[in-house]
């Protein structure tokens, strides 16, 4: 069990487990791939450009993204959250 004592907050480790890597929406979903898979997690905290959170990507969600159709390489995170996307 991990103490989460005076020491939790932002940028300490211990945080990840509960909210993820926190990433800009901007991110490319090849990328936000590569980060989730180098991280070792099952999904993000997405924020926009004032580092205030947006969302949540999941990993299950982004790879069924990449085996549809409408898949690109140019897509970004926030196409995915509520562009015309969302459903995929």
């Amino acid at each position: 069990m991990q103490d989460r004592g005076p020491a939790s907050g932002p940028g300490n480790p211990a945080d990840v487990d509960t909210c993820g890597p926190r990433v800009r929406d901007d991110m490319t979903v090849e990328v936000a791939l590569a980060v989730m898979a180098a991280a070792r997690v099952e999904h993000l905290t997405l924020c926009d450009r004032d580092d205030q959170s947006t969302g949540r990507i999941t990993l299950a969600r982004l790879a069924v993204l990449r085996e549809s159709a409408t898949y690109t390489d140019r897509i970004r995170l926030r196409d995915v959250l509520d562009g015309p996307l969302a459903a995929a």
